[in-house]
């Protein structure tokens, strides 16, 4: 238990750190200023390119995260998750996909495939995909065509091999349930306590998902 307390404390001491919420602060002022330099230059202004500037400057301007999330909370509390994690996803999203990670990993799935185990690969990569890139379309756009081409190199009738990534993207939503955080902001809950629920439905759908992969 004195462990649990150690690791929760240094995590609020993180939360309230102003050093740290700085240096994010300014690597995302950064990020901005390489992104937007030339937008800029021609007074191209977009809903985006506000929205990553307040978003560096806000979280320099409260001191810490904890100050920043606070404020949010209070002014949109049933949204502020899902205000503060998409630019954050959509982030990672990017690295993901410019970096060529997405395609690697459907790649490898793709490699030591058959026609009757590319579905149940296809499953796996795309729950894999999805826990760090949870974004449906945006995780289509990347691993989508590579899905399509290897069906069609290897016989596999292409709605089976669209669902199975489908099924694979929406399974793993149940590790990280981001698609109830306004259902988690009505009710007043924590994704903690609705957690031990979706992981029960996760290990459910996914047997129940490949079992039809392999005889359907």
């Amino acid at each position: 238990m004195q462990k649990e307390h150690t690791a929760i404390t240094q995590a609020e001491k993180l939360d309230s750190s102003k050093g740290l919420s700085n240096v994010f602060g300014f690597l995302v002022l950064l990020a901005f200023g390489f992104r937007y330099a030339e937008d800029i230059a021609v007074l191209k202004i977009t809903p985006n390119l506000i929205n990553f500037l307040m978003l560096g400057l806000a979280i320099i301007v409260h001191g810490s995260f904890r100050s920043f999330i606070n404020a949010v909370s209070e002014s949109i509390a049933d949204v502020s998750g899902i205000l503060i994690q998409f630019p954050l996803y959509f982030g990672i999203m990017g690295v993901m996909k410019n970096t060529g990670m997405v395609s690697f990993i459907a790649d490898f799935f793709v490699s030591i495939s058959t026609a009757t185990t590319l579905p149940i690969f296809t499953f796996f990569s795309a729950g894999l995909v999805n826990i760090f890139v949870p974004s449906g379309g945006g995780q289509w756009v990347v691993q989508g065509p590579i899905v399509v081409e290897s069906a069609i190199k290897l016989g596999v009738p292409l709605p089976k091999a669209i669902m199975a990534l489908a099924y694979g993207d929406q399974i793993t939503n149940m590790l990280q349930p981001f698609w109830a955080l306004p259902l988690l902001g009505i009710t007043k809950l924590k994704a903690k306590e609705i957690l031990p629920y979706t992981l029960i439905v996760m290990v459910v759908a996914s047997a129940v998902y490949l079992l039809g992969l392999l005889l359907l």
